[in-house]
């Protein structure tokens, strides 16, 4: 059965606004839930204070991994789209904008969002190249476990 990752990770982005959000720094995990948007390439983007765990992680070391997932009724089968990439706070004037417009579109937050990012001390936008996605899901009623499919994603890719 031929699935069509790229149609459900971007079926999942449109009804979920709130990711479970991994990070690790000497070999200790973290995982927080951050609100997001993403963009046209796949991009996901999130804001933070910098004094948060998950922020100084990402400082420390970039690598993140999540999963998109609706929520699922006992009986139902669970399906989940799910991440690894590289995770950055965006500088002003290197990608700022373009994060606000995003999470503007789709959240529909107020314009002081921008202002904010520019006072160090205020949530700051940051941006996850996704490198990978994979799905989970049930492809067929023979299928009783389900299975993963995987797709490459990111510079790499569609450079």
């Amino acid at each position: 059965m031929d699935v069509d990752v790229e149609q459900i990770v971007r079926t999942y982005l449109k009804d979920v606004i709130v990711l479970p959000l991994a990070t690790s720094r000497d070999n200790q995990p973290w995982v927080c839930e951050v609100i997001f948007a993403y963009d046209d390439e796949l991009n996901l983007y999130f804001r933070s204070l910098t004094r948060r765990r998950h922020s100084q992680e990402i400082a420390a070391n970039p690598n993140v991994a999540g999963i998109i997932a609706r929520p699922f009724r006992y009986g139902e089968y669970p399906h989940g789209v799910y991440f690894e990439g590289t995770a950055k706070l965006l500088e002003l004037g290197k990608g700022q904008e373009k994060a606000f417009r995003v999470m503007q579109d789709r959240l529909h937050l107020p314009d002081q969002i921008l202002t904010e990012a520019q006072d160090p001390n205020g949530n700051q936008f940051y941006k996850i190249t996704v490198r990978e996605w994979r799905v989970f899901i049930k492809a067929n009623e023979d299928n009783s476990h389900g299975e993963t499919y995987t797709l490459p994603w990111g510079e790499a890719v569609h450079a």
